[in-house]
């Protein structure tokens, strides 16, 4: 399926959003972290600030949902816009309704877990989901460090995905750069999120065009 680049705007400057998201047009996708202050304690944006980046993004928008009942919000992200919407499995009381629903509104359904959590909870129900995001660093807050203790759920989760013949994608967010894309990619990620990677750039092209040269070497590889 090819590996992907997906520049999160928690590391943008969110007084010049737009700028900043035209200037990582290079990439696949916008991921945009939305807290709440409750699930994670950060506060980013809602539905009303999503809604507007999806109107002038040229890239499709991934939403990454750190908030309390995702059960009742994620339909509403993909209303607003979203093409690719992310809840966490620790928040939701029905996944697979939660994963259905947001396939009925046209957006691809993803889960995320914590780095804590065992990947042994999506494994029966994969192909409800479009993909699988596994946090590489606790939720919350940019800029930590990568977690190499995860690369064995991204390996599980490749595994079995390629065991029921679903066409998962495998997406990895949190301490994402040049040093750490080789071990995501070679584990089975083929999405990454990339923060500071990216918006720390001089040139956020060059570090896009970069970071997918590595992974696409590892994935080779």
């Amino acid at each position: 399926m090819g590996i992907q680049i997906a520049p999160s705007i928690l590391s943008a400057d969110f007084a010049n959003l737009e700028r900043d998201i035209v200037a990582v047009s290079d990439a696949d996708w916008l991921h945009v972290d939305v807290m709440d202050g409750h699930f994670v304690p950060n506060l980013t944006l809602g539905l009303p600030v999503l809604e507007r980046l999806a109107e002038v993004s040229p890239l499709p928008v991934d939403a990454h949902l750190m908030i309390e009942d995702p059960d009742r919000w994620a339909p509403r992200y993909a209303e607003a816009g979203a093409t690719s919407v992310t809840f966490h499995l620790e928040a939701a009381a029905d996944p697979v309704r939660i994963a259905r629903d947001l396939r009925a509104l046209g957006a691809r359904s993803s889960v995320a877990l914590k780095p804590g959590t065992p990947v042994e909870h999506v494994i029966d129900v994969l192909v409800e989901f479009d993909m699988v995001l596994v946090m590489t660093v606790e939720p919350g807050f940019g800029g930590q460090a990568f977690m190499p203790e995860t690369m064995p759920k991204v390996r599980a989760l490749r595994d079995a995905a390629r065991a029921a013949g679903h066409p998962l994608r495998i997406e990895v967010d949190g301490g994402i750069a040049r040093d750490t894309v080789q071990a995501v990619v070679q584990a089975g990620a083929d999405m990454l999120v990339a923060g500071s990677a990216i918006y720390s750039a001089d040139d956020r092209a060059a570090a896009i065009a970069e970071l997918r040269r590595i992974a696409s070497q590892a994935a080779v590889g």
